[in-house]
């Protein structure tokens, strides 16, 4: 079968089956925003740097993180491949603590001269509600606006959080892109749990 497909800007396009499809949303900031305060009961959280060279841990906060909005880029990617990406100076790799395990990842990647890119920004679902939330993006903004850039942005797509875009532009980014992604179905190859991401149903 080709791998290419003919999408329609004013329709529907069906895909084969074993294919997944997502709507992009990139957003940017040009400047820092005015700092916020922390929510109040965030205390006991941290920020623990992530050795670059400790791949299994990055993944197993990954696949904690992902599982449910089919995060799976880093999972299928070669682990040579992978391995040059995190150990690079330039990308910043922390996991959040609270209640003395890993429940959250910061991935910030500054390898473009000038811009930060916030590449995973994610928490489990147990601490979600206790501001987590903001307070992670204060130290990514915090983090990002030391380094000599002009632009930091981020991408969500239609599979993640339901309320990711609205929380990226209350924290100051603002919309400039959208696209569709299409890539095979994880699940279908082992790369991810046959019973994760159930909102998007396999369709082998």
């Amino acid at each position: 079968m080709s791998n290419s497909l003919t999408v329609s800007l004013t329709g529907t396009t069906d895909l084969p089956p074993g294919k997944i499809a997502a709507v992009v949303t990139s957003l940017e900031m040009l400047a820092q925003p005015a700092e916020r305060p922390d929510p109040p009961g965030t205390e006991g959280f941290s920020l623990d740097r992530i050795d670059g060279n400790d791949i299994e841990r990055y993944l197993d906060v990954y696949r904690l993180l992902g599982e449910r909005w089919m995060w799976f880029s880093r999972l299928v990617k070669p682990r040579a491949e992978l391995a040059v990406i995190l150990s690079d100076p330039a990308v910043d790799l922390y996991a959040v603590r609270f209640d003395g395990r890993d429940v959250g990842l910061l991935e910030l990647d500054f390898r473009a001269a000038g811009e930060g890119e916030l590449a995973f920004f994610g928490l489990d679902e147990p601490v979600v509600g206790k501001g987590a939330g903001r307070w992670l993006m204060n130290r990514a903004l915090a983090l990002a606006w030391a380094k000599p850039i002009k632009r930091f942005w981020v991408h969500t797509c239609t599979i993640d959080h339901p309320g990711a875009i609205n929380f990226y532009q209350r924290s100051g980014f603002k919309v400039f892109k959208r696209g569709i992604e299409i890539d095979d179905d994880p699940r279908l190859k082992g790369q991810m749990r046959a019973d994760s991401v159930p909102h998007h149903p396999v369709i082998a």
